[in-house]
């Protein structure tokens, strides 16, 4: 039978059961005697195994299979569920992810897993999980690397040794002045592959291509030449310091090659889940002839069909050539001021209208698809940290445009580890300030308007205000007489300035010498904005403001001489009409009291450029924009009026345009370019 037909359906099936196998085993965790979540866990994993071995990757199922006996010996209450137990069955977790994301690419799935399966045995076994016993460590004295076989390499050495070759592991140092590390490399494996086989290398021989290691790597090679042969011929490369060559024999290594799914158990999966699979693939071919009661009470759970992104892109890009056509036909109809042609054209709007609204809605992605991996990575930072935390998670269902999940993700990591790092304190501080030992972070997203707000708040330390400035002075990022001026929430914004820390020591937790300037510039990128506000010794939430789509926007249209600019509605509070006279100076700037405010002002025509062709009027058109707390006004000739219209990117060539975020095409075939207001507010 051929499985390729259900490779996708079985990538989309296995990334369910793995979230599922993550957030249970986090459950897991905190009610350790609950046999129904490792119920839930063990059920997951053999549906997994089952599929696996069906679509023949043996590696994936050998692997599920070892973690499946950890679950079953936890449920017969064989084995005791600990931290570090659970620690290994997180990192077998993660081999299958990592397994699952090499097929979905277009791998074989194979990956090294003997050392975690070394693990599971022992824990099965009824013994503490250690380091490991059948690592092969080469016979030098200050070795640091190592050399692990799984299944597959193994079966190689062993029939290489049925054939009369033998197994060397060479270790290899290169000098410290090598400036060409990876060509050295090459060297190495092509003399070697002259006498012999290379089986295996650590680093793996792609990190060794991109030179990621230190000056040594350990190869593995199968030849019929002796030590000292092999010592001579790879001696000759040059700016090698040091070469060890060590035979040994392969079954030292491991006596027995156990398959541990027996060829029954196999097929028997093979006929379960190829009838699983088959019968998903008919839900989608067969949907209308299903019409019986029963079948219809088992398929009204989920009434849902998978359709790959590329095709809601597809048709996202037609219908935004509609609204393009849309905007034509109003302006058209406004023109010939036909009363026919005129409803004709209203009722294909509401149409049209509607039809958006589906296709956005399609396209729409609930926020938890993001936050389900933090859970897990929160526990790994606790432990890794020696704080307790729990995490909250609210308004996971909340939705949001794909492309901005796709992009929401790592700010959002960045973030968490920081208020993990630098804001929960670690239990013994927290107990000395009368709080409880387990700190909170609570993740929450919801919808207001046209705008998704997700906020981190944590009740750790807080921002410590004199820190920060401290910090901003050094760097020169303000000045003293100006750090005199600020507010809190303008000092809290200072740590989104390039390369700002308070740190101490940079951790691999958080910052890595990465200041948030990269999360704010990535957030504004999507049209969105962050602010902060924090109490020390209470507490901080950032909170982040994200546009529900980036494809089609609302706008305002204005005219500036004889060309038309989009502003974002979003970034808009108000219009106004003010005089000349009006104009107030401050600090060599035009500004305004706008409502009690001063309120600076941006002549659009100075900024891009605009050739004057027309006089100026006494009075003049401003909108009101905002960022964040700031405000200015663009002064700009007239308004055109409202607009749903397409963002359109500039290209590639010209992604560096100071101010402008993209263009949209009007209904007259004009190129209207629309403004990034966050560019322009300082």
């Amino acid at each position: 039978m051929d499985m390729s037909q259900y490779l996708e359906v079985f990538v989309d099936e296995s990334k369910e059961h793995l979230q599922t196998i993550n957030e249970q085993l986090l459950e897991l965790e905190k009610s350790p005697d609950d046999i129904s979540i490792v119920n839930e866990i063990f059920r997951s994993a053999h549906t997994l195994k089952g599929m696996s071995a069906t679509m023949g990757f043996e590696d994936l199922a050998n692997l599920t299979h070892k973690m499946e006996n950890v679950l079953d010996g936890i449920r017969n209450h064989k084995i005791t569920v600990t931290p570090e137990i659970l620690d290994v069955v997180f990192r077998a977790v993660d081999d299958l992810e990592a397994m699952v994301n090499s097929i979905a690419e277009g791998g074989d799935g194979k990956r090294d897993v003997e050392e975690v399966v070394e693990q599971l045995k022992r824990i099965e076994q009824g013994e503490s999980p250690v380091a490991t016993k059948t690592e092969r460590t080469t016979h030098s004295s200050n070795a640091t690397l190592t050399q692990t076989y799984g299944e597959f390499e193994y079966n190689v050495l062993q029939q290489s040794k049925e054939q009369g070759f033998f197994t060397y592991e060479i270790r290899v140092k290169l000098r410290a002045d090598c400036l060409l590390k990876a060509a050295r490399v090459f060297m190495v494996f092509e003399t070697l592959n002259q006498v012999g086989e290379v089986i295996k290398s650590n680093p793996p021989a792609e990190l060794l291509e991109e030179e990621q290691f230190d000056q040594e790597f350990i190869v593995t090679v199968v030849s019929k030449e002796s030590e000292d042969e092999l010592y001579r011929r790879v001696m000759k490369v040059s700016e090698l310091e040091e070469v060890t060559v060590t035979r040994f024999d392969i079954d030292e290594l491991k006596g027995t090659n156990e398959h541990d799914i027996s060829e029954s158990e196999v097929h028997q999966q093979k006929m379960e889940v190829a009838a699983t699979l088959q019968k998903e693939e008919k839900k989608g071919k067969k949907h209308e002839q299903e019409t019986s009661t029963t079948h219809k009470q088992t398929t009204a759970v989920n009434k849902t069909i998978r359709v790959n992104i590329e095709r809601l892109d597809i048709l996202m890009n037609l219908f935004e050539e509609l609204v393009i056509d849309r905007g034509r036909l109003e302006q058209i109809s406004r023109e010939l001021n036909n009363p026919e042609l005129h409803e004709t054209v209203e009722r294909m709007s509401r149409i049209s209208s509607d039809l958006q609204n589906i296709i956005l809605n399609m396209r729409m992605v609930p926020v938890e698809t993001v936050f389900n991996r933090f859970p897990r990575m929160v526990r790994q930072l606790a432990r890794d940290l020696g704080k307790k935390i729990h995490l909250e998670i609210i308004g996971a269902e909340t939705e949001l445009d794909r492309t901005v999940i796709d992009e929401i993700g790592d700010p959002l990591v960045h973030l968490l580890r920081n208020a993990i790092d630098h804001g929960i304190e670690t239990p013994d501080v927290r107990r000395a300030k009368g709080k409880p030992e387990e700190g909170t972070v609570k993740l929450k997203a919801y919808h207001s308007g046209n705008h998704v707000f997700i906020e981190i708040e944590d009740d750790g330390a807080g921002i410590n205000r004199e820190k920060v400035l401290q910090k901003a002075i050094n760097k020169g990022i303000i000045s003293k007489q100006n750090a005199a001026n600020l507010t809190d929430k303008q000092v809290y914004e200072l740590i989104f300035a390039s390369g700002f820390s308070t740190a101490d020591k940079i951790s691999d937790i958080s910052g890595r010498g990465v200041g948030l300037d990269v999360v704010k510039s990535t957030i504004e990128s999507l049209g969105g904005s962050v602010t902060i506000d924090s109490q020390e010794g209470v507490g901080s939430i950032f909170s982040i403001q994200l546009p529900l789509t980036l494809s089609i926007i609302s706008v305002m249209l204005v005219e500036i001489q004889d060309e038309k600019y989009a502003i974002p509605l979003s970034s808009i509070i108000e219009t106004a009409m003010i005089k000349k006279e009006d104009i107030l100076h401050a600090h060599n700037q035009k500004v305004i009291d706008f409502r009690g405010k001063v309120v600076p002002l941006l002549f659009l025509r100075d900024i891009f450029e605009v050739p004057v062709s027309k006089e100026e009027s006494d009075t003049l058109s401003v909108v009101i924009v905002r960022k964040g707390e700031k405000m200015a006004g663009l002064v700009v000739d007239s308004f055109i009026g409202q607009q749903e219209v397409v963002l359109k990117s500039l290209g590639n060539y010209l992604t560096s345009v100071f101010a402008i975020s993209g263009a949209t095409i009007l209904g007259d075939g004009q190129v209207a370019l629309i403004i990034d207001c966050n560019a322009l507010i300082k």
